[in-house]
């Protein structure tokens, strides 16, 4: 064949199994059956275990999104969101994966299919690997395996040199020297090795073939590997010399390759495959809407008792620390973490099933915590420190930032609802969970207390039970009970009369929607307050429901329609946010400098965001966002029932590390929209002796403070 420069040169394709022999040939394959048996085995037992979890209920809603997830998961959006660095190397390492793992396909149907069914029917074998096909081949696998080959580099970099503190596989809680993880750093240096040892070499067969083929035109659509045989011939290699160390190389690079796909089930490796079904398989409503109770015991007790897509989650975690890092009990001291609670439970899981993990799994001098073993062990309290279990908020920060789609929050509240049916929790929440059985409300009072605080405004709120109205307001236990928030729940009720706005409430007939108490863990509780909210509801003539408070708005949105009850319902900032852009409720510009504090079931639960920022907008102030803002809120630490409970730890409660990231914003006033935020952070100012530098308000006593009197003329323009 003649080159562009007329010169003679090989024909355009490569040689297979170039001075491998006919022996060499029958061992390679006997290595690589041997290597898929053993893969298929280890992915079999992987099968096995998510077998036997519970049916998920996930298959409708994959049908539905299979395409966008795929797209999104071949962009690398959920690993790029919160480091893209490390997601731009995990978009090549992917990319770069699959285009290896092609480029073996295309090999395997060229060679062993193609080849050998041409040759029985033609008499003489046929290939399509050469000519253009084999230029445009070797050209993207060339430079994706080197783009991989940077990526695998800069892991070990971030690893190794920049050690990123998400990385440190320190337990919380757990006294130091009663364990250890240093198998857990090993498998994940041999799988980053055995990556790039993979490619090094690959890069290295490349050049000796090309070296020894006496460089010909077209490699040079193979520019890395091109490379690589320029520098050996540099170095003084020759041709013959090429073709001699090339038989080696590839005996190490076919042995790698083979360990490498017989090791991948056993592995960390796995989630290479593991990860794609769980995206695929991911719903954030599981977060929002917590499943019932399924089996006929309450909690989670035993393998079987897991969903299979649960089990799936155990496997896919690949340690990265985002939840970690985020987790506000973790990061306040407290023994929590919810990448802790995933390992721990995959290796009770993998113990449970005899399941085989190489270096994934800890060593303790005791046979402890997740590695305890008989003696009536119990999953929750036991497997899973109790303690642990009862520190998280629900804030679902770590669900919205794993990369890797697991779902920690249903998981670590069926795991409760163990702990709440054998009595062990908090007394405290013990005494509010008694409350909440026999008055309704978390504060033991009577229901006819609920709207007191309505008797002394100058004006008389509708009984939405026996008046139609446009609006039901559903106040919510704090705004209705605690001394500290009325005098705001009368601000709202003036502001809201004053504007014309048709609203009423349940008055006694209200009682606490229940989303804390469910995420607490008691469910028979949570359905009693439901039900006897939803038939309340049902008694009620009104078109839509507004709410204080934004765990009752994500009840009532988010779990009642599990119930068969369904409401339009919004957070009062939507509607303060519209009266003021209506011109309904007329204000003069503030000027104050604010932070606002993105409530946890306001942001990442029910996606109100911009709301609140509207009103500061209307009021004239500046607004200076927390460095933890919007989706990436940091929790107060009231949610999960926590409010009930001493929120003390070791370290600092999650309201003053709040409050303390304000302060060094040099603001006036510290906003919220949430009356377990006011309860939270007035208390977090004084700790920190911030109050005499940070105001903690709620948005409505802005704008009541911002109100035109009757004697100012005009309304103002609002811009949106």
């Amino acid at each position: 064949m003649i080159g562009p420069l007329g010169l003679t040169a090989v024909a355009v394709s490569r040689p297979l199994f170039e001075g491998i022999g006919p022996l060499g040939r029958v061992i390679f394959y006997a290595l690589a059956v041997l290597s898929t048996a053993v893969f298929g085995w280890g992915t079999w037992c992987k099968v096995r275990k998510y077998r036997m979890g519970r049916p998920a209920g996930r298959w409708p809603m994959i049908r539905a999104a299979l395409g966008s997830r795929l797209r999104s998961i071949g962009r690398g959006t959920s690993v790029a969101r919160a480091n893209r660095a490390s997601g731009a190397a995990h978009f090549f390492m992917f990319w770069g994966f699959v285009a290896a793992l092609m480029a073996t396909v295309i090999l395997t149907v060229d060679t062993d299919v193609v080849r050998n069914v041409s040759g029985l029917i033609a008499g003489h074998q046929d290939s399509f690997f050469h000519g253009t096909f084999f230029i445009v081949y070797t050209f993207v696998v060339d430079t994706m395996g080197f783009a991989f080959l940077v990526s695998v580099a800069y892991m070990a970099v971030r690893r190794g040199i920049l050690r990123p503190h998400q990385l440190d596989y320190s337990r919380a809680g757990t006294p130091a020297g009663s364990y250890s993880r240093k198998p857990m750093v090993e498998g994940d240096w041999l799988f980053l090795g055995l990556l790039g040892s993979i490619l090094i070499t690959a890069y290295l067969l490349t050049g000796l073939r090309i070296l020894g083929q006496h460089m010909p035109w077209f490699t040079v659509f193979s520019p890395f590997g091109r490379g690589v045989a320029e520098i050996f011939s540099g170095l003084g290699m020759t041709p013959a010399e090429a073709v001699s160390a090339h038989g080696v190389i590839w005996w190490v690079h076919a042995a790698l390759a083979l360990g490498f796909v017989a090791y991948i089930p056993y592995s960390k490796a796995m989630h290479m495959l593991i990860d794609i079904v769980n995206l695929v398989a991911t719903d954030r409503s599981a977060t929002l809407r917590l499943p019932p109770a399924a089996t006929d015991h309450a909690g989670y007790q035993k393998l079987s008792d897991f969903t299979w897509k649960e089990l799936l989650d155990l496997d896919a975690c690949t340690k990265c620390g985002r939840c970690h890092d985020v987790c506000p009990a973790r990061t306040c001291g407290m023994p929590l973490s919810p990448r802790e609670l995933i390992l721990d439970l995959r290796q009770w899981a993998n113990a449970s099933v005899g399941g085989i993990a190489l270096l994934d799994q800890e060593r303790r001098k005791e046979p402890t915590g997740p590695l305890a073993k008989g003696n009536g062990a119990r999953l929750a309290g036991d497997m899973i420190a109790a303690d642990a279990l009862w520190s998280c908020t629900t804030c679902m920060h770590c669900v919205e930032i794993c990369p890797v789609g697991i779902e920690h929050v249903p998981t670590i509240v069926q795991l409760r609802r163990s702990l709440v049916d054998e009595g062990t929790m908090d007394l405290a929440l013990q005494k509010v969970l008694q409350n909440l059985a026999t008055q309704g409300n978390s504060f033991g009072r009577s229901a006819r207390m609920r709207a007191r605080w309505t008797r002394e405004l100058g004006f008389e709120i509708p009984d939405a039970r026996k008046q139609a109205v446009k609006y039901l307001w559903f106040v919510g236990d704090f705004a209705s009970y605690d001394e500290r928030l009325v005098d705001i729940s009368k601000a709202l009720a003036t502001i809201l009369h004053n504007a014309g706005v048709d609203f009423g409430l349940l008055y006694d007939s209200e009682h606490n929607a229940g989303n804390d108490v469910r995420r607490v863990g008691e469910e028979g509780l949570f359905e009693m307050l439901a039900l006897h909210n939803i038939e309340a509801l049902s008694e009620a003539h009104f078109d839509e429901i507004f709410t204080t408070d934004p765990h009752t708005l994500n009840a009532l949105r988010n779990e009642y329609p599990g119930l068969g009850a369904s409401y339009p319902v919004r957070h009062y900032t939507e509607l303060l946010a519209q009266l003021l852009e209506s011109g309904e409720i007329a204000v003069r510009p503030l000027g104050y400098r604010v932070t606002y504090h993105d409530p946890c079931y306001l942001a990442r639960y029910n996606g109100v965001l911009d709301a609140p920022r509207r009103i500061l907008r209307a009021l004239g102030c500046e607004l200076v966002e927390m460095p933890r803002n919007r989706l990436d809120t940091f929790c107060c630490g009231a949610g999960g029932g926590r409010i009930w409970m001493d929120d003390g730890g070791p370290g600092e409660r999650p309201s003053e590390n709040r409050v303390s990231e304000a302060v060094r914003l040099d603001v006036t006033h510290f906003v919220v929209a949430c009356p377990k935020d006011v309860a939270m952070f007035s208390d977090a100012v004084k700790t920190t002796r911030a109050d005499d530098r940070l105001l903690v308000r709620d948005i409505t006593l802005l704008i009541e403070e911002a109100l035109l009197k009757p004697s100012e003329s005009g309304r103002l323009e609002v811009t949106v």
